[in-house]
């Protein structure tokens, strides 16, 4: 898989740590808050969606008069000691991380989530150090469902698309991914469990565990 590689683009939420389930739990106390229940469409239509686009979307669906600054505030205010206390790594990611500058491919992230969620995720992991480039979905105005994120990380890893692989958990961000010329490497996450087979079928490999590429 590494054959050709000259950088490793990584999602953070669902690929490098345990985390979805925490969203969830967000979303679902954030709306009792505001006398809603979890709609069961819910994490269908908000999954490939950037940070920004999701508040914008929960304050046209649920009618939220809080600006989307101000929700986004609120559910940063809410993730943070979450992110900086119990967000774990997935099994074998920072080992996998080693042999990778072990090869001299870069490395990149390429999230949905907000700088400073990221950081003091990846800070309290102690892997903050491994990354050359991060890149977030806010600075292309385009969610996961749109390969942009992917060919801004490449850009700045001076790499071509070709020469890039990446590691996601979303069968929209995967195809993303696919269709700005990338290898995908799919990891498995219990979030998207539901979309395994069609995650299989758009990947170039499926992963259980990052110890199975060591």
């Amino acid at each position: 898989m590494l054959n050709n590689i000259k950088a490793a683009i990584f999602d953070l939420d669902g690929t490098l740590v345990d985390s979805m389930m925490i969203w969830q739990k967000i979303d679902i106390d954030y709306l009792k808050e505001k006398g809603h229940e979890l709609p069961k469409d819910l994490k269908n239509d908000i999954i490939h969606l950037s940070f920004k686009q999701t508040a914008t979307y929960f304050k046209n669906r649920f009618n939220i008069e809080d600006s989307v600054e101000t929700i986004l505030k609120h559910w940063h205010d809410m993730a943070f000691k979450y992110y900086s206390t119990n967000v774990k790594l997935k099994d074998g990611v920072k080992e996998f991380l080693d042999k990778l500058k072990s090869n001299n491919i870069k490395i990149g992230l390429a999230t949905s989530n907000s700088n400073e969620l990221l950081e003091v995720c990846l800070k309290a992991n102690n892997i903050y150090d491994y990354f050359d480039s991060i890149t977030t979905t806010g600075e292309t105005e385009k969610g996961k469902d749109s390969p942009d994120v992917y060919l801004l990380a490449a850009k700045r890893l001076d790499t071509t698309p070709d020469k890039c692989v990446v590691f996601e958990d979303i069968l929209p961000a995967i195809k993303s991914a696919k269709v700005a010329g990338m290898k995908v490497v799919a990891v498995k996450d219990e979030f998207s469990i539901d979309s395994k087979e069609d995650i299989i079928n758009a990947s170039d490999k499926y992963i259980t565990s990052f110890f199975e590429l060591i």
